[in-house]
């Protein structure tokens, strides 16, 4: 899930009618982290890092998803003024107003009219990540911060192998399986040069870390919540998904857990 990497991952009715129609397969991949260490708080991150917006500041959260920002936010600062913004009205449903549909490269704010943008885990789904960028930095207010999120080009490489060896296996001898990845057009070595062109300030928070299951539900369900891109692995998709599943069975069988590493990392833009 790392070669190629084309226009499906950025798709609009692909995410909002099939990826991200409701928070099923995007909390399936939120839940692997439950087995994660260091365990990082990328929600207790990005609130600290809100800390100098004053109660009554107005913070909105760009591509929302399932509103897990949202949530931490509305907990620990209940005195700012929040909106949550996402592409999928489906994945919407679930979150608690204030909450609108829109897309980030048409943002429907007034120039520099929130203290402070959240674009997390999203901008690698958007076609054009110049204009995004430019969009996060016009509502913004000149004092403002704008918070974003991504993975380095080697996160969970052993997911990537694990389905790979396991589509090779369903296609057979002498047939070799795309690679495709999501994030690849927005990772962590990309996400600066195209913050700089707005931001003169960027800060970067690494967040590395491992994975350790010792079932094999957690990676199955991880590996099937990208369901919504099948037609991009020239494999059977669900077949791949089973070889996979006898794979990392027998894995843990034999080392007793299966190991993955994360390298996630928090970027903090002012002008």
């Amino acid at each position: 899930m790392s070669d190629r990497t084309p226009s499906s991952a950025t798709d609009r009715t692909r995410l909002a009618d099939s990826a991200y129609s409701s928070d099923r397969d995007l909390a399936a991949r939120q839940s692997i982290y439950r087995w994660q260490t260091p365990r990082h708080d990328l929600q207790g991150i990005v609130a600290g890092q809100l800390a100098g917006v004053r109660g009554g500041g107005r913070v909105v959260d760009v591509g929302c998803g399932n509103g897990t920002y949202l949530q931490r936010l509305r907990a620990e600062r209940p005195g700012l003024s929040l909106l949550g913004l996402d592409l999928s009205p489906g994945i919407l449903a679930t979150v608690p107003g204030p909450v609108a549909v829109a897309d980030v490269t048409r943002l429907p704010l007034a120039t520099g009219s929130v203290d402070a943008a959240l674009a997390m885990h999203m901008l690698y789904h958007v076609p054009d990540i110049p204009q995004a960028v430019r969009e996060l930095s016009r509502v913004v207010a000149p004092d403002g911060l704008v918070i974003v999120s991504t993975n380095g080009a080697d996160d969970k490489a052993e997911l990537d192998d694990l389905f790979h060896r396991a589509a090779s296996d369903v296609l057979g001898a002498g047939r070799e399986p795309a690679r495709f990845s999501i994030g690849a057009p927005f990772s962590l070595e990309k996400a600066l040069a195209f913050l700089g062109e707005e931001f003169g300030r960027v800060r970067t928070i690494e967040l590395p870390s491992t994975v350790t299951v010792r079932e094999p539900g957690p990676v199955v369900a991880y590996l099937a919540s990208y369901r919504a891109w099948a037609d991009q692995y020239d494999a059977p998709f669900d077949a791949t998904v089973e070889r996979a599943r006898a794979i990392v069975t027998d894995r843990i069988a034999r080392e007793g857990a299966f190991e993955i590493g994360c390298r996630a990392g928090i970027l903090v833009c002012r002008r």
